[in-house]
Parts: C-alpha cells; structure tokens; sequence
C-alpha cells in the first residue's frame, strides 16, 4: 500500500490539471503561432509559467485504483498487475480468464 500523502498529492494534481486544462491548452495554441513576434510569445510563455506546477499534466501519476501502487498499472483496468492477478484468480474481474497454451 502506498503512503496515503503521495496519492492525496496525486488526486490534487488531478484536480488541478482538470481546473487549468483549458486555459494551458489555449496558452500553448498561441504560442506555437509563427506568426506572432518574440516579445508577445514571450509574454505568453510568462503566463503559462505563472500557472501552477501540479497543472500541468506530465506530473499527473497513473496509480492502482486498490492500492495506490504507480508500478505495472494497466490503463485498461486502472489496477496494477499483482491486483489483476489476484482479482482474476479469484474470478472477480469479468471476461478475463486463465489462458494456457
């Protein structure tokens, strides 16, 4: 089980990519402009900085919904692959099964 404090960091980080998603989107569109000058890019790129650090969505950390581990999370199933094993073994996840071959 992960520490409690990383996966509330996490769940804020959530919050706050959703909160500016649009507003970094549209900063970024206008930056990418060629057709605007150096200092009005610049500009720009000062007020993308001011946004807060956790907006930002590379900081943003796939975790297991169960246990909160960041390691082998399946995106599919939101779970890491030792919860996968177990839920499957034990027949609680739906349409997955043992295959052998």
């Amino acid at each position: 089980m992960a520490k409690l404090s990383s996966i509330q960091k996490n769940i804020f980080r959530s919050q706050l990519m959703n909160k500016y998603k649009n507003k970094r989107r549209d900063l970024k569109a206008k930056i990418m402009k060629k057709d605007i000058s150096i200092e009005e890019r610049l500009k720009l790129q000062s007020k993308l900085n001011d946004l807060p650090r956790n907006s930002s969505s590379i900081r943003y950390r796939n975790r297991c919904k169960l246990t909160g581990r960041t390691r082998g999370v399946y995106r599919k199933f939101g779970l890491s692959r030792i919860k996968i094993r177990e839920l499957s073994m034990s027949g609680d996840l739906p349409g997955v099964v043992k295959s052998s071959w």
